[in-house]
């Protein structure tokens, strides 16, 4: 808005929005299409409002999560300019489009940029995962064994959090650089199949779907389950409606599944992300410094002629813009 640009705007996912934000940011004059708790029909409906401007039609996308993407390739390629794009998730999809020659305009890959991938993946994660936990729960997290899936950056961030409160992590990862950078950090690491059993706390921070299924609910004891990957298709929730004797509502995103085994999974947020559904998402430091990369690969991809395809922002620029928040 300060550099003359209009927007419209949506939420990321069901559970993301704040509404006392919403309402500041409409009181500016900014429409916005979300609020707290959406369905999945809502949510999509909320996506495609904002590509409808009075006053001609959209120039830029910035996307999180690729919805957004996939949406306008889909109704509206009419409407194809330029996207930066701020998430792994959203990324993996920018790539497999471009391999399939399905992706039609340039394409900023903002994830990657080093304030993106070793600041709010590694370190918002690190704090926003035990806010979500803390204020869903209450529970406290030191002597439990927690099972962390995913050893990326987000999951790195992750398992220092749950080991500084006092848990003993368990890694699972299918790459085996990041299992062995696990392994000599110290953290036990295994399969998913064979630690079951053991956790306490579950967290899922692999961005891929199918993590955890019913045959693992099925074998752990009394478990708090909360993702920090992407959205819904790590978790698979809906075994846990369809198989469960008895689901018990404690409070707003926080379920209570009870098994056959007489055994208890609380499942926070519905399986999206916990630290949007059960708190207020990262500190706002760490996300400041991030989002000024999405400003500046929109002022790259108005002002400058790319090919299609995937590109990134140049790290030096990076470095220029980062040196004021930590010497003042």
């Amino acid at each position: 808005m300060a550099l003359g640009e209009e927007v419209q705007w949506s939420s990321c996912n069901i559970f993301s929005t704040q509404d006392h934000a919403v309402v500041a940011i409409a009181k500016a004059g900014i429409p916005v299409y979300s609020w707290k708790g959406k369905t999945d029909e809502e949510y999509l409906w909320c996506i495609e409002q904002t590509l409808h401007f009075k006053d001609g039609p959209l120039n830029m996308i910035l996307d999180d999560g690729g919805d957004l993407t996939n949406l306008i390739h889909a109704k509206y390629p009419q409407l194809l300019s330029g996207i930066s794009e701020e998430t792994t998730t959203g990324v993996y999809n920018l790539y497999k489009m471009m391999a399939n020659g399905i992706l039609k305009v340039p394409a900023i890959n903002v994830n990657n940029s080093v304030t993106k991938s070793k600041f709010v993946n590694l370190y918002g994660c690190q704090e926003s995962l035990i806010d979500g936990i803390k204020r869903a729960t209450d529970v406290m997290i030191a002597g439990k064994v927690a099972v962390l899936t995913g050893y990326g950056d987000v999951g790195k961030g992750c398992a220092q959090a749950l080991r500084g409160f006092g848990a003993r992590v368990i890694i699972t990862d299918i790459d085996p650089i990041n299992a062995l950078q696990a392994a000599m950090e110290g953290y036990e690491v295994t399969t998913m199949d064979e630690d079951y059993k053991e956790g306490n706390i579950f967290v899922t921070t692999t961005g891929c779907v199918d993590i955890i299924l019913g045959q693992h609910f099925e074998q752990m004891k009394d478990a708090i389950v909360p993702n920090t990957g992407h959205v819904d298709v790590e978790i698979d929730a809906k075994w846990l409606n369809e198989n469960a004797v008895e689901k018990v509502n404690i409070k707003p995103q926080v379920d209570c599944y009870w098994l056959k085994n007489g055994r208890c999974i609380i499942l926070l947020a519905e399986g999206q992300l916990v630290n949007q559904g059960c708190t207020m998402g990262h500190p706002s430091f760490v996300m400041s410094n991030f989002f000024t990369n999405q400003v500046m690969a929109q002022i790259e991809l108005c002002h400058d002629k790319y090919p299609t395809g995937v590109h990134f922002l140049p790290k030096s620029w990076m470095r220029k813009w980062l040196k004021p928040t930590w010497t003042r």
